[in-house]
C-alpha cells in the first residue's frame, strides 16, 4: 500500500510517500518520494525528492491548502500512486486514542478541539480538506493523533489537582503531545539497545521549536511534560512552558488585557524568543551568547528546564536504560545535549564528549562506562503516520 503521510505544522508541510506493508514494522516502509514546504507565505521554500532527484524552489505559497495542492501536483496529476493518506493531528482529546479513518464526524470532532491546540489542529484540518477536494473519494484518509501515544498515562500523571467536578464537566486532564515522535524514538532506541520495545525504560527529550519530555516504560508513556495543551512543560521557541497559573490573571489585571491576549503572549511571544529578543533559533543564540546576556540567559533557562525534567523522569522510572535526544535541536546541537545531560554521572549517565560532538544523526553518545545509555534518534514521524494508516485500514478491511 502506498501511503502519503502529511505532517502539517503551523507554517510548514512535511510529506512522504511510502510503500507500506501493514504486517511489518514502520522502519521497513520504503520511501518513494518526499519533501517539505517551509515558511508558508511570500517567502516559502519548497524541496521535493523522488527517484534520487531533488529540486528546490522559492516562490510564494499562500497557505496549507495551496501547499497540499503543490504536493499532490508534484506527486502526479492523476495521483494514481496514492492508495491512502495519513494525516498527523496533534490533539485528539479523550475520544481519539488510536488512528481513525476520517469522515465528516471525525472532522467535526477535531474542529471542536481547535481551542486546545489552535496552532496545530487548524493546519491539519486544512490539509485534510485540501486532500478531500483534490483526491477521489475512493482514496481513504486516516488521522494519526499525537495524543494517542499518551492515552494510557496513569491516573497520577493524567490528573490536575483541581476540583473534581470541574475536571469531569469539561474533560480536563493531561493529554501529552509529540506522541508520534515518541513512538518512533522508542522503537529505534530499543533497536539500538538490542532490546524489545516492551522491555526498556527511556527518558526521551524531544527538543525543537516545540519541546517536551516523556518517561516511557515498556513502550508505554507513564509521564510527559505537555498537558491539556502543548503549552505546558519545557521552554520552547515561542512558548513559555511551565509558569505559575496565577500569572495569567496577574497580567490580565496589570496590562488590561484579555485572557485570550495573555494566552497568545504565552504561546507566540514567549520562550526563547521572549527571553532573548529577536531570533529564537538555538543556532543564532549559541552564536550570540558570548556577547549577548539575553541570548545567554535564554539558553540557560532552556537547558535548566530540560535538566529538571530529565532528573524528574529518571526518578519516575526509578532509573532508565537510556536517555534519548530527538527533534531538530536534540539531533543537531551537541552543545545543548552536553548542557542538558552533562553532570549526571552520579546516577550512572555519562556522555562521551567526542561521540557527542561528532553525532549529528542517529548514534550512541554515552561513554563506555555509563550504565545509562545516551542516544540520538532522528525524528521520522512520517514513517509512523504511514504505518499506522496502513494498519488502521488493514484492520478495517479497506
Amino acid at each position: 500500500m502506498n501511503v502519503l503521510a502529511l505532517n502539517c505544522g503551523s507554517s510548514s508541510v512535511k510529506f512522504r510517500l511510502l510503500a507500506v506493508d501493514p504486517g511489518t514494522t514502520a522502519a521497513a516502509a520504503r520511501a518513494l518520494a518526499g519533501g517539505a514546504i517551509q515558511r508558508l507565505g511570500p517567502e516559502a521554500r519548497s524541496t521535493f525528492e523522488r527517484d534520487g532527484r531533488a529540486e528546490e524552489t522559492h516562490e510564494p505559497i499562500a497557505d496549507h491548502a495551496d501547499a497540499v495542492g503543490r504536493v499532490l501536483g508534484w506527486l502526479g496529476k492523476g495521483h494514481e500512486d496514492i492508495d491512502a493518506v495519513g494525516h498527523r493531528v496533534v490533539h485528539g482529546g479523550a475520544r481519539f486514542t488510536g488512528p481513525t479513518r476520517i469522515d465528516d464526524a471525525v472532522i467535526e470532532a477535531v474542529e471542536g478541539l481547535e481551542q486546545l491546540a489552535p496552532l496545530h489542529n487548524r493546519p491539519s484540518l486544512a490539509g485534510i480538506r485540501a486532500c478531500r477536494a483534490a483526491l477521489k473519494p475512493a482514496v481513504p484518509m486516516v488521522a494519526v493523533f499525537d495524543t494517542a501515544f499518551h492515552a494510557l498515562l496513569p491516573e497520577r500523571a493524567a490528573h490536575y489537582a483541581i476540583p473534581w467536578e470541574l475536571a469531569r464537566r469539561h474533560g480536563i486532564r493531561r493529554f501529552g503531545f509529540h506522541g508520534i515522535s515518541y513512538a518512533w524514538a522508542a522503537a529505534r532506541a530499543a533497536a539500538l539497545l538490542g532490546r524489545a520495545a516492551d522491555d526498556v525504560r527511556l527518558v526521551v527529550l524531544h527538543l525543537g521549536n516545540g519541546a517536551s519530555a516523556a518517561a516511557i516504560r515498556d513502550g508505554v508513556s507513564v509521564d510527559t511534560s505537555m498537558g491539556l495543551t502543548p503549552l505546558e512543560g519545557l521552554v520552547m521557541g515561542t512558548r513559555s512552558g511551565d509558569v505559575d497559573p496565577a500569572l495569567i490573571g496577574y497580567l490580565v489585571r496589570a496590562e488590561g488585557a484579555s485572557v485570550a491576549e495573555v494566552e497568545a503572549w504565552l504561546n507566540e511571544r514567549s520562550g526563547l524568543v521572549g527571553l532573548a529578543g529577536g531570533s529564537g533559533d538555538v543556532r543564532d543564540l549559541l552564536a550570540r551568547e558570548r556577547d549577548d546576556a539575553r541570548a545567554r540567559l535564554a539558553l540557560e533557562v532552556f537547558c535548566h528546564r530540560a535538566r529538571k525534567y530529565l532528573g524528574a523522569y529518571l526518578a519516575v522510572l526509578e532509573g532508565a536504560d537510556a536517555v534519548v535526544f530527538t527533534g531538530g535541536i536534540g539531533t543537531h546541537q551537541p552543545e545543548i545535549r552536553r548542557r542538558v545531560a552533562g553532570g549526571f554521572d552520579w546516577c550512572g549517565l555519562t556522555l562521551d564528549d567526542d561521540r557527542n560532538a561528532a553525532t549529528l544523526g542517529e548514534g550512541v553518545i554515552s561513554a563506555g562506562r555509563s550504565t545509562i545509555g545516551a542516544l540520538v534518534i532522528v525524528a521520522d514521524e512520517e514513517r509512523i503516520i504511514a504505518h499506522e494508516t496502513a494498519a488502521c485500514l488493514s484492520r478495517a478491511g479497506a
